[in-house]
């Protein structure tokens, strides 16, 4: 037991000192304060793994070592994904989950089921490296006006001719999300045959924004929908605006900062308006931009804004559909059980996911490609959905409903 703390405790210090010589003070702070909870965690759930100690002890390591090698932040190969990032993230994330045997621990407790949290780390894993492809039909200018902002039911109302939509949105290029797995994904969003492919920010991650090549390579299958593909920024896509801008150039896609274009696609007219990413002043910020762009009569109007909880800011009747992701879904929840139930939405009231609207205005909250921050998804999967809009008030309404 001495000698796990001990070793913690110097590792601790070698990855904080590494972090504020050779990267930055807020790096520094940021891994001070999470490998200090991380730290204090796996002390107090050592005793209680002692069948398994060696095991706990190599994926102790691996948080330490991934935090270590983030001072100098690269895209890795698959060998060190295998052995080092993602068994970081599973037990980082399983020793967070941990927080109930923790107290219990500090009580003098010695509680039974510490395996219990891991299992569901490893459940993580697994939805964190995979993707749920579904088919989502959308149903707007159906007349509905509704008060404040709430989720929005399904419909059975169908268009002639639907607009198909793939969205891409928060990749996170980095160990859960290489560049052959997002190339694959862009390959399949080709496959869905749509109309217009948008993709909604949050494209890297420390390990991806130094090499605009990176995003470039995997977003290239998109070049084969040239005039087709837009995009917009997210928060943290402002910390390697250039980078973004190289990669989204160099794969045919077009960066939307607050313009608009016209596309005429075969299900209609369409107008995409690509808003930036603010955190201050938003109110402000959408309705100047809006004032400056204001809508082409006769066209779907179409906006791209990466955070759903800019939605309520937007000026009314601004917005057939705004497409946004950011929150990854609520990352963790219990969608995969058929509940509607994510963190996010206890913490904050903010859209998280699927379908909501506003006055006449609706908003699709994609539940992500990747995922940042919190070590993995758990229980909310990652998207590959094909869009299928029905403009009731732009088309013809299919026989029969």
């Amino acid at each position: 037991m001495r000698a796990f703390v001990v070793g913690s405790l110097l590792a601790y210090v070698v990855v904080v000192l590494a972090a504020l010589g050779l990267r930055s003070r807020g790096y520094a702070l940021f891994r001070a304060v999470g490998l200090g909870l991380h730290t204090a965690f796996a002390v107090a759930l050592y005793p209680l793994v002692a069948p398994v100690a060696p095991l706990f002890i190599y994926l102790h390591a691996t948080v330490f070592l991934h935090s270590l090698c983030l001072v100098r932040p690269r895209m890795r190969s698959l060998a060190y994904r295998a052995l080092v990032s993602i068994p970081g993230a599973f037990f980082a994330a399983g020793t967070l989950l941990a927080l109930p045997w923790v107290v219990l621990r500090t009580f003098g407790f010695s509680p039974f089921g510490v395996w219990l949290p891991y299992l569901l780390a490893l459940i993580g894993i697994v939805q964190s490296l995979t993707s749920r492809r579904e088919i989502v039909d959308l149903v707007i200018g159906d007349g509905q006006d509704v008060r404040g902002v709430r989720r929005m039911g399904g419909s059975r109302a169908r268009a002639t001719r639907p607009l198909r939509i793939v969205q891409i949105t928060d990749p996170h290029l980095g160990p859960f999300m290489s560049v052959q797995r997002l190339r694959r994904i862009c390959e399949r969003a080709l496959a869905r045959q749509p109309d217009l492919v948008f993709l909604t920010g949050d494209f890297l991650t420390m390990e991806s924004q130094g090499d605009p090549a990176l995003l470039g390579d995997a977003l290239l299958p998109l070049g084969a929908l040239s005039g087709r593909v837009f995009a917009c920024r997210g928060n943290h896509d402002h910390e390697a605006p250039e980078t973004v801008a190289r990669a989204l150039s160099q794969a045919g896609v077009r960066l939307l900062v607050n313009e608009t274009v016209d596309v005429d696609t075969e299900a209609g007219p369409v107008q995409v308006l690509g808003i930036d990413f603010v955190w201050q002043n938003r109110q402000l910020y959408l309705e100047q931009v809006c004032r400056e762009h204001p809508r082409t009569p006769g066209r779907l109007r179409l906006v791209l804004l990466h955070d759903p909880g800019a939605f309520k800011h937007l000026p009314p009747g601004e917005a057939d559909l705004v497409l946004s992701g950011h929150t990854h879904g609520g990352q963790v929840g219990l969608l995969s059980l058929g509940l509607s139930w994510t963190m996010l939405r206890v913490l904050m009231n903010a859209p998280d996911h699927g379908f909501w609207a506003r006055g006449t205005d609706r908003l699709y909250v994609h539940r992500g490609t990747g995922h940042y921050g919190f070590p993995l998804r758990l229980g909310v999967p990652a998207e590959e959905s094909l869009l299928r809009v029905h403009a009731l008030s732009f088309a013809k309404a299919a026989p029969g409903t």
